[in-house]
């Protein structure tokens, strides 16, 4: 019988005493060999008490352990942990998800039976509060009218070869192909990764039975700002990278809303503009209106129909905008970057 591989977890962090137990629960949790796992946990000096709880992890489970992650941010910690990991397969998880008791083995199981550099599952998104409007930000989260072509966010029925997954199983051996994480960017430095693995020749695989449970904000405010934020970090990128380091459906909201801002500014000047500013808002609010319709028979729920318009347009507009001030800034950027001429 072939001996199963050691998997190396990591899992980077900061202040997320909140959510910190119940994923580290549900990781250890998991059907696969404890000595044949390490879980590396990467703290970005957390001020909430998370550090505490992951030590408490630790007296129970030698498996686990935690590292100082200095520089705080999410690429600087999975670099911290893929410099330490013992493991010839390494799986990033996420503090704020759980994961299914057989997410590990399947992610394992799925990289050495098929051609693929990194293998990863699909989230099951769910609302931090039962809510009715924690309700509709979780389905506008897992529709593809919210998130476009997001496969692991809308649950295929069936094995998929896509362009980034959640988290993920690699090899080793794929860092050092490739390089480790852009340390530079904040947010989005799995999508600019993996677009490196793919140009590199490499193949990234979402297997469906690979489940873990991520929980949405709730609050509306939060959730718009955590929108702008991620719009945005589509944008961003762009100053640290060579590549282009997102997918084209991470700049369709900056399309749609500065399409709607220059038509909206022409249109009383110019009938086009205004016929344009139509079509635009009339195609999207009809759009909107059959996704929010599914949801409401989902839900078996009238009042969705009315509200998840609402959540769509604040998720797209948001982002939108965030995207919209991230390419102010990037040419503001290239603009004082450009020599003068004398």
């Amino acid at each position: 019988m072939m001996e199963l591989p050691f998997v190396t977890v990591i899992i980077p962090c900061r202040n997320e005493a909140n959510f910190i137990s119940a994923c580290l629960e549900s990781v250890v949790a998991n059907d696969y060999p404890r000595d044949r796992l390490e879980v590396l946990v990467m703290d970005g000096m957390s001020e909430d008490g998370t550090r505490e709880i992951v030590e408490a992890f630790m007296k129970d489970c030698p498996f686990v352990r935690c590292i100082d992650n200095p520089k705080r941010t999410t690429p600087c910690g999975l670099n911290i942990g893929i410099k330490n990991a013992r493991g010839e397969l390494i799986i990033w998880m996420s503090a704020h998800n759980q994961y299914s008791p057989d997410y590990i083995r399947l992610s394992v199981e799925g990289l050495l039976t098929h051609d693929a550099d990194n293998v990863g599952g699909v989230i099951v998104t769910v609302p931090r509060n039962p809510t009715r409007i924690g309700k509709g930000i979780a389905n506008a989260l897992a529709h593809p009218f919210g998130v476009g072509n997001s496969y692991f966010r809308t649950r295929p029925t069936g094995p998929r070869w896509v362009d980034t997954v959640f988290g993920g199983c690699y090899r080793k051996s794929v860092f050092d192909r490739i390089g480790l994480f852009n340390e530079q960017l904040t947010r989005g430095q799995d999508v600019e990764l993996n677009i490196r693995l793919r140009k590199s020749g490499g193949r990234i695989l979402l297997l469906p039975n690979i489940v873990s449970y991520y929980y949405a904000r709730t609050e509306w405010r939060s959730f718009l700002k955590y929108n702008w934020s991620n719009g945005l970090w589509a944008i961003l990128p762009f100053r640290y990278s060579k590549n282009i380091p997102v997918s084209w459906r991470h700049l369709t909201p900056l399309a749609f809303v500065l399409t709607t801002l220059v038509s909206a500014a022409l249109a009383s000047f110019y009938a086009a503009a205004a016929w344009l500013l139509a079509s635009v808002l009339g195609t999207y609010f009809i759009v909107s209106l059959a996704a929010s319709a599914q949801i409401a028979f989902k839900e078996k729920k009238l009042s969705f129909l009315f509200m998840m318009p609402l959540i769509f347009g604040g998720l797209h507009f948001s982002y939108g905008l965030g995207s919209l001030y991230g390419l102010i800034k990037v040419m503001s950027c290239m603009t004082a970057a450009t020599p003068k001429e004398s």
